[in-house]
C-alpha cells in the first residue's frame, strides 16, 4: 500500500474513519468475505487493543464470533420485586464478547487486507459526489471512493425524548464459588428505581468465581462517581455477595444514547455511517452490537459482489416508531420500566422478545408484542408522539444535546 505524505494525497477505494467496534467488525468482515482487492485506509487517532469494553448480545450459535466469546448462556434470569423468572432462549443464546479478541482479529485482518493506517483524527470530510476528501489532524489528505464513518456523531436534530443508557460494572473475582456459570442475569429490576427512568443490575458469569456485575440506568442524567459505586455496592449486597471475599479486577463505564432523534446513515452520496452514528443503537434499549455486526456483514457482502457499500437500515421504520412511543411512555411515567419489561417476557416467548429487540421480528409478532403492554398508557403515548411530530414540523429545530462522556472514577474497593 502506498505511503501518505504531506505533498502526495493517498488515493484509496475505501476509507474507514474510526477504529472502535464498528470498524473492527468491518475489517474482519472484509477479510472473511475475501475483499482483498481494494485499497483501504484506516484513519483513527488510537490503536485499539486490550479490554476496554464488553459487548453482550443474543443470537444463534455457530457464527464466526464463537471462538472469540468469553462465555455464553442458554438460560437467563429476569427478576422483579415480585418474582424471578428463568428463561430458556432456545434456539438463541446470550453471549459475552470482550473487546480484546475483536481488536486482535481486526488487526490481523488489516494486515491481510494491506490497509494503510493513519494514526490521526479525521478533521474534515468533503464529498463532491465522485470522491471524498478527508483531511487528517496531522495534515495529511486521503482521497477515497467511499468513506465508512463510525466516529461518534450527533443526530440530525433533537429527539422528542432523549435518555441515556449509563452504567458501571465491576469484574469481580471471588475467593470461593459464588456465581452460577450456567445462567446469566439479563435484567434484575430489584434495584431502587430512579424518580424518572429505569434501573437494573445484571450478572455475566465467566466461571463460578469470576463475573461481570453491572448497574445500569435508563434515564436523562448521569450519576456521580460516588453514585455509581453506591448503586453497584447495593446491587452486590442484594445478590448476597460478601464484599470481604471479592476483589475488583476491572471497572467498566459507559454512556449510550437512547433517543428517537434521527441518525442519518447516508449524510452525503459517498459517505456511509456505521455503529451508533449510523443508527445501530436501539433507541428503547441502547443495544447496539447485533445491528453493528449486521451492518459490517452487509457492507462486506456488497463490496465482495461489486456493489456500493451501503447496508440496510439498522431497524425497520415501524420499529423506530414503536421505540419512540415506548420511550415517551416511559419518560412521561405512563408505564413503569420494570412492569413494561416484565410483561413483555411474561406474555411472549423469550426468543420473540429478543428478536424484537434486535429488530428482526415480523409485523404479526410485533402485534403480539404490542398487545403485551398496557393499552391506555401506550395509546396516550402514541397520541402525544403524533402531536409532537406535528409541532416539530412547525417550529425551528431545537439544539441537539451532546452525549456526555462516562463518569470514570477511582477503582472501588468492595
Amino acid at each position: 500500500m502506498g505511503r501518505v505524505t504531506e505533498s502526495a494525497p493517498l488515493d484509496v477505494d475505501l476509507a474507514l474513519l474510526g477504529g472502535g467496534g464498528a470498524a473492527s467488525l468491518l475489517l474482519a468482515a472484509l477479510d472473511r468475505h475475501g475483499v482483498h482487492d481494494l485499497r483501504i485506509a484506516v484513519v483513527d487517532p488510537v490503536r485499539r487493543r486490550g479490554q476496554d469494553r464488553t459487548w453482550a448480545f443474543w443470537g444463534h450459535p455457530g457464527t464466526d464470533l464463537d471462538p472469540l466469546l468469553s462465555a455464553s448462556w442458554q438460560q437467563v434470569e429476569v427478576a422483579t420485586a415480585a418474582r424471578r423468572r428463568v428463561l430458556d432462549l432456545t434456539p438463541l443464546r446470550y453471549a459475552m464478547l470482550r473487546s480484546g479478541p475483536v481488536y486482535d482479529r481486526a488487526a490481523a485482518a488489516e494486515r491481510r487486507l494491506d490497509a494503510t493506517r493513519i494514526v490521526a483524527p479525521a478533521d474534515t470530510v468533503t464529498d463532491d459526489g465522485t470522491r471524498v476528501r478527508v483531511r487528517t489532524g496531522d495534515g495529511h489528505t486521503v482521497r477515497a471512493g467511499w468513506v465508512l464513518d463510525s466516529r461518534p456523531r450527533p443526530p440530525a436534530r433533537a429527539g422528542r425524548t432523549t435518555w441515556l443508557q449509563h452504567f458501571r460494572g465491576w469484574w469481580l473475582k471471588a475467593d470461593r464459588p459464588v456465581f452460577d456459570p450456567t445462567r446469566a442475569v439479563l435484567m434484575d429490576f430489584r434495584t431502587p428505581q430512579p424518580p424518572r427512568g429505569v434501573s437494573f443490575g445484571y450478572v455475566l458469569p465467566v466461571s463460578d468465581r469470576y463475573a461481570l456485575v453491572e448497574y445500569t440506568e435508563f434515564s436523562p442524567d448521569l450519576l456521580t462517581d460516588a453514585g455509581y459505586d453506591a448503586a453497584l455496592a447495593g446491587y452486590r449486597d442484594l445478590l448476597g455477595l460478601d464484599p470481604a471475599g471479592l476483589r475488583v479486577r476491572e471497572v467498566e463505564n459507559g454512556v449510550i444514547p437512547m433517543t428517537d432523534a434521527p441518525f442519518p446513515a447516508r449524510p452525503s452520496p459517498r459517505v456511509v455511517r456505521l455503529g451508533t452514528a449510523g443508527g445501530a443503537t436501539r433507541p428503547s434499549t441502547g443495544f447496539t452490537f447485533s445491528a453493528m455486526y449486521r451492518q459490517a456483514d452487509q457492507v462486506a457482502r456488497a463490496l465482495a459482489a461489486g456493489r456500493p457499500p451501503v447496508p440496510q437500515a439498522a431497524y425497520p421504520r415501524r420499529h423506530r416508531w414503536m421505540d419512540a412511543v415506548a420511550l415517551r411512555a416511559l419518560d412521561r411515567g405512563g408505564v413503569g420500566g420494570p412492569d413494561f419489561f416484565d410483561r413483555l417476557f411474561d406474555r411472549n416467548p423469550a426468543e420473540r422478545v429478543l428478536r424484537f429487540l434486535d429488530g428482526v421480528t415480523t409485523p404479526a409478532e410485533e402485534i403480539a408484542i404490542m398487545n403485551s403492554t398496557r393499552l391506555l398508557p401506550m395509546i396516550a403515548a402514541t397520541a402525544g408522539d403524533a402531536a409532537h411530530r406535528v409541532r416539530d414540523r412547525l417550529r425551528p429545530t431545537r439544539p441537539v444535546p451532546a452525549v456526555p462522556p462516562a463518569v470514570v472514577g477511582a477503582e472501588p474497593s468492595p
